[in-house]
């Protein structure tokens, strides 16, 4: 009789410890992207470079993510991601240690989630996946990154909400505190974005209005200080990835309207999505007209087989304003599964530019090229990249 018993009572312990585990759950994760990779006009003197570079389908990270089940559909979640330079073992997003994202929330099956913290805006949850770069990544995205279609930016203080999935529909806002004393609103953001599903078709439209919230000092532009930046008062990180936009960091504001749609037929995959973002200048920046960008891209996926995919991606920005300049980049891209978790990629990508670009208050120079969001400032209109790689997933 007494070793049954314990023998129910182990059993009964047991129960209750695989139960516990089932309901709280943390896990590790991470991705390796890394590639050798050449640039043709790498610079302004129009050198040409050889070189290591992470990041091209996804950015190197590795993090923790978990919840834990409250009961009644109630569910604690959390996450810490950590962006990483693979050729250098640093750290990405400023040498932050949590760079990408650090948030806690609550997420309930019928009222959504809410979640404070590090974290992407709206735009970028819903829009971005439906885009080029969704899935090839900075080879196929904006030049300079000018609307964050790779998410240059990400942002501090962050309180978001999703809503539940209705009837194919799904809503987010997202409103970040500038945390100024005395200045209300002072570097806050705002977003918000919805998305629409229906069988093979996927549609998402959003906007965000980052503040800079830096003081005149931080932000004043002077003889010693001629490309003042966008600095640690905005909740927001810049968008400031090249010489296309790199003179416009003093901005006061940057605004982003984006929307994208996507359809899947068969072993093809179709994408186009449009943006428009305007830099806003005050008394404190260098520039003294807004500066406006649109952007037009499509692009064409074909699953050859179930292990290879081939891509072709198009994109046009179109720059007006304070200066006048355009951008022409065509992009490709093969990609084979080896397994679940590991794929070798070849991409690459040509730009030509036109017009004028902005290098500081006093002076414009001939537009440049600068493919993506690498932040390779050519010295003449054309730039060509090409990465060949692979990606590990843990």
């Amino acid at each position: 009789m007494k070793r049954t018993a314990l023998s129910t009572l182990s059993l009964a312990l047991l129960g209750t410890a695989c139960a516990a585990q089932a309901q709280n759950t943390v896990t590790l994760y991470g991705v390796i992207d890394n590639s050798i990779q050449y640039v043709h006009n790498a610079n302004q003197a129009n050198d040409h470079l050889w070189q290591l570079a992470g990041g091209n389908l996804q950015g190197p990270r590795w993090g923790m993510k978990g919840k834990e089940d409250l009961g009644g559909g109630l569910k604690a979640i959390f996450q810490l991601e950590s962006g990483f330079d693979p050729n250098s073992g640093r750290m990405n997003q400023g040498g932050r240690l949590f760079g990408r994202q650090a948030y806690v929330g609550l997420a309930h099956d019928q009222f959504g989630t809410v979640t404070l913290g590090r974290q992407y805006d709206p735009v970028v949850d819903m829009v971005q996946g439906l885009t080029a770069d969704g899935y090839w990544g900075s080879t196929f995205t904006t030049p300079g990154d000018v609307d964050n279609n790779d998410n240059s930016s990400r942002t501090n203080n962050a309180v978001k909400y999703v809503s539940p999935v209705f009837s194919g529909v799904q809503l987010e806002g997202m409103y970040a505190l500038g945390g100024v004393a005395g200045s209300i609103g002072a570097g806050q953001t705002w977003s918000g974005a919805a998305a629409y599903g229906f069988g093979p078709f996927n549609a998402a439209a959003g906007y965000i209005r980052m503040d800079n919230g830096n003081t005149a000092a931080g932000r004043g532009v002077s003889a010693t200080n001629p490309t003042a930046s966008w600095g640690s008062g905005a909740t927001s990180d810049g968008t400031f990835d090249s010489q296309i936009n790199g003179a416009y960091a003093s901005a006061k504001s940057i605004s982003i309207a984006s929307a994208a749609g996507q359809y899947v037929t068969g072993s093809f995959t179709f994408n186009i999505r449009y943006s428009f973002a305007q830099y806003k200048p005050d008394g404190l920046s260098a520039f003294t007209q807004e500066e406006k960008y649109q952007v037009v891209g499509g692009c064409v996926g074909y699953q050859v087989t179930p292990a290879m995919l081939l891509g072709l991606g198009y994109t046009y920005t179109h720059g007006s304003g304070d200066t006048s300049a355009s951008y022409n980049q065509v992009s490709l891209g093969g990609d084979y599964s080896l397994s679940k978790r590991i794929d070798v990629y070849l991409v690459g990508a040509y730009q030509h530019a036109n017009g004028t670009q902005r290098v500081n208050a006093a002076t414009t120079q001939v537009a440049g090229a600068s493919v993506g969001s690498y932040g390779n400032n050519a010295g003449s209109a054309s730039q060509a990249i090409v990465s060949v790689g692979m990606r590990q997933k843990f």
